[in-house]
């Protein structure tokens, strides 16, 4: 599994980002965050290119970040302060009953924080450069786009 850049402008980390603190229980793992359009191009390449036949391809973004750095660059793309408040994986579900998530849904994403605090998910793959014949695009690329084309600054 890899937790994708349009995670924090399309999905539910949206209102953290704008609210300007994004709360999580991911300690200090660290996450090889991959570009959605990465993989639909990667997807699309093997669906319709014969070179592709029989490969497999591990995707990943370009480097190890961890959720603060994320939000880090967010930041700096947008100009605004929004920091990462590191909680307990107790007192984020806790935050999440609160707020009306559902049990289920809780449980699923502690779980998933679990595994970058872990560094179950702490690797990269190299797969973006021959599924594309380029470099997998780099988070602050996407964030400083993503401002300027507004999609934080709503």
């Amino acid at each position: 599994m890899r937790w994708f850049f349009q995670n924090f402008g399309e999905d539910f980390r949206l209102n953290p980002v704008l609210s300007g603190e994004v709360r999580l229980p991911d300690g200090d793992g660290v996450e090889a965050f991959i570009d959605a359009e990465d993989i639909a191009e990667a997807a699309a390449a093997a669906l319709t290119e014969d070179e592709h036949a029989g490969c497999h391809y591990e995707l990943s973004g370009p480097r190890l970040m961890t959720f603060g750095d994320a939000v880090g660059q967010i930041a700096r793309g947008t100009g605004r302060d929004i920091r990462c408040v590191a909680l307990s994986p107790e007192a984020y579900a806790d935050e999440q009953r609160t707020q009306g998530v559902p049990e289920e849904w809780v449980q699923l994403s502690v779980g998933l924080y679990e595994h970058v605090r872990s560094g179950g998910l702490a690797s990269l793959g190299d797969g973006v450069q021959p599924a594309l014949r380029r470099a997998p695009r780099d988070f602050s690329d996407y964030a400083e786009a993503a401002a300027r084309e507004g999609v934080r600054n709503a």
